[in-house]
């Protein structure tokens, strides 16, 4: 049975999860539409937890020695056309601008898809010899893809992300570097999202248009669905030879550097919303709320409570909590079920009595839980509390995860478990496009990854029968 909803706008996730996600990304106030069809408008709170992930995210990406640049926003379709595979694979989703002022171009220029061709421009220009390699940049800007189905943060024709872009003197080293980058975004989303993830390497089908590999996490949404959550690409020297990108070699020789790109969008805010949200709205990790502490004053019109409560609210952004105090006329009622639409991680309540008992209360947001608190434990509480929301997202979202994938055998068996559980399905796969082609025909469902944590299910294809070469994860995917 459906838990009872505080907040009655929003749409039960058990009646309709398309409507529920779409509700929460309005009522939360995160996106408001804007006037050009598929474009979103990041409103402040939106922005304010896409921030959040940008200052965490943009930390880890320092430490291992990466730095950012800008890059413009169009590319000359000359430029674009140098890689085959990159301009087909992106060709229909392109937005072309055909005029400056009033005049006609003489060369169209894309808006720019993404970012390879013009890194590879540049490095072309300014890359001369080994002692200047690796070359480890990243962008943080949003890029145009014009998209038929959208909906907000999951496929908008315009998005916000950053594009890591390297380039590297050996092979190995780039191997290394796209390995890297997507662990370090797996472990972003287990330990900052609290969304567990399951790492692998994508089909050749699936694969980034141009790479030689690309590698991905997935995450399974409280309606069994996939979200590819990240992707790190290895190109090896391809880019580098369209686009003439060369250096002069320990051996005095000239080389064309090997290639990585690797990306994240604003698409964790939507995986984030359907992996912990609820029927009362967002509910957020601590570390990428804009307000990680919501204090309440109960029957404030009584004496002094207003003023104990800012005293509370002080003391915790003295503390370096992200904390806000609301002491407008609405409700209690009104006050806690606009920050559980919020998806504030904690509440702290005080009122005359809890003045009295020198105690205040901290709800989680996650679970309801309540407890009572000494004043003079206030900070450690807080944290403690804020540890626990973040545990207790992780382990129901891990729990989803692994109660919602299973092994089949045969393509019949992967069918109906799709269609009576949904979630994840591990099969064995020969590695036949043909039989990839088959289960998304029949079953409905595209490869997801080749896990780098490998079972033996069966010997053989469950599609074909033939020897099987690797374990699939399969899925129904966003």
């Amino acid at each position: 049975m459906a838990k009872e909803k505080k907040v009655q706008q929003i749409t039960d996730m058990e009646e309709d999860f398309a409507q529920w996600y779409t509700d929460i990304c309005l009522k939360a106030e995160l996106v408001d539409y804007a006037s050009v069809k598929g474009f979103m408008i990041l409103r402040p709170y939106g922005y304010a937890i896409w921030e959040n992930i940008q200052r965490l995210m943009d930390a880890k990406f320092k430490e291992t020695g990466h730095e950012n640049v800008a890059m413009p926003v169009l590319i000359p379709e000359s430029l674009l056309k140098k890689e085959g595979e990159l301009v087909n694979g992106f060709a229909p989703e392109v937005a072309w601008v055909t005029m400056g002022g009033s005049e006609k171009l003489e060369e169209r220029l894309a808006l720019r898809p993404t970012s390879e061709t013009m890194f590879c421009d540049h490095w072309a220009h300014v890359l001369h010899s080994y002692r200047e390699l690796p070359m480890l940049y990243n962008q943080w800007c949003s890029v145009v893809r014009w998209e038929k189905t959208t909906r907000p943060f999951l496929r908008s024709r315009e998005f916000w992300w950053q594009e890591g872009h390297t380039i590297h003197e050996t092979a190995e080293e780039a191997q290394r570097e796209t390995e890297q980058q997507l662990n370090c975004y797996a472990d972003f989303c287990e330990n900052v999202l609290a969304m567990p993830v399951v790492r692998g390497r994508k089909t050749d089908k699936e694969k980034f248009a141009g790479a030689e590999a690309t590698y991905t996490i997935e995450c399974m949404m409280k309606d069994h669905k996939a979200l590819q959550s990240a992707t790190s690409h290895y190109f090896g020297d391809k880019f580098s030879r369209a686009y003439g990108v060369t250096f002069t070699g320990r051996d005095n020789t000239l080389q064309y550097p090997f290639q990585t790109s690797w990306g994240s969008t604003t698409r964790l805010i939507g995986a984030v919303i359907m992996t912990h949200g609820d029927n009362s709205g967002l509910v957020l990790p601590p570390q990428i709320a804009p307000v990680q502490i919501i204090v309440v004053p109960v029957a404030q019109h009584k004496p002094g409570v207003v003023e104990g409560a800012q005293v509370l609210c002080d003391r915790l952004k003295a503390a370096g909590f992200r904390a806000k105090i609301d002491l407008s006329d609405n409700s209690l009622g009104w006050k806690c079920a606009q920050y559980e639409m919020k998806g504030v991680p904690l509440r702290v309540e005080m009122g005359p009595r809890d003045m009295e008992n020198g105690q205040c209360v901290m709800v989680r947001r996650n679970d309801g839980e309540k407890t009572f608190v000494r004043l003079e434990e206030l900070e450690a509480e807080a944290g403690r509390q804020l540890e626990a929301v973040q545990t207790g997202l992780y382990e129901t979202a891990r729990r989803n995860l692994e109660e919602h994938t299973y092994a089949a055998r045969t393509l019949e068996e992967a069918k109906q478990l799709q269609k009576e559980k949904g979630g994840f399905i591990k099969t064995m796969w020969c590695g036949d496009e043909a039989c990839e082609l088959k289960m998304k025909e029949e079953a409905g469902m595209s490869s997801r990854c080749m896990p780098f944590a490998q079972e033996q299910i069966s010997d053989v294809c469950p599609i074909c029968g033939k020897p099987a070469k690797t374990m699939v994860v399969w899925g129904v995917a966003y």
